[in-house]
């Protein structure tokens, strides 16, 4: 699995499979992708950077979706029970899956200058935290991994300054 917020790639190709993929998971799952629904991941997958949902809402309202923020709330909590999107903790935001459909533990590397944000996948039981849950006889059922700092483009741009 790569780190797509910080690599060039084909973005309408990006776009594209992962509502491909959307589509496919619900029909799988007999889960409703409706339009909201559907939009709200289409403004995700539109940048790799978070977006509040109150971004979200403003819009959802300019394109007469919805002007109230559970419009907002109530897309981005399917979305993210889907495993469409995910819950960016220290920026209060989401993020759209760059693994959409696949079983994985996601940890986010955002950028603290332009607010990019790539996914990228660890496992939970390894590393330090894995061996420190074994130590203690501790098992791991969910963590969250956010780390901050300069993406690739920024540190050029601060290395050029």
């Amino acid at each position: 699995m790569s780190d797509l917020g910080f690599k060039a790639h084909d973005h309408s190709d990006c776009v594209n499979s992962a509502i491909s993929a959307a589509e496919a998971r619900c029909a799988a799952f007999d889960l409703r992708l409706t339009p909201v629904r559907r939009r709200v991941l289409e403004l995700l997958l539109a940048e790799h950077r978070a977006l509040g949902a109150y971004d979200i809402l403003a819009q959802l309202s300019a394109e007469g979706l919805g002007a109230q923020p559970p419009i907002a709330y109530r897309a981005l909590d399917f979305l993210v029970k889907a495993g469409f999107a995910h819950r960016i903790e220290a920026l209060n935001a989401y993020i759209a899956c760059t693994h959409l459909g696949a079983d994985h533990t996601p940890a986010f590397l955002i950028c603290r200058s332009c607010q990019s944000v790539a996914e990228s996948d660890t496992a939970m039981t390894q590393g330090r935290l894995g061996d420190a849950a074994r130590a203690a006889g501790f098992h791991i059922e969910h963590t969250v991994v956010e780390a901050q700092g300069l993406c690739p483009a920024c540190q050029a741009q601060d290395a050029a300054s």
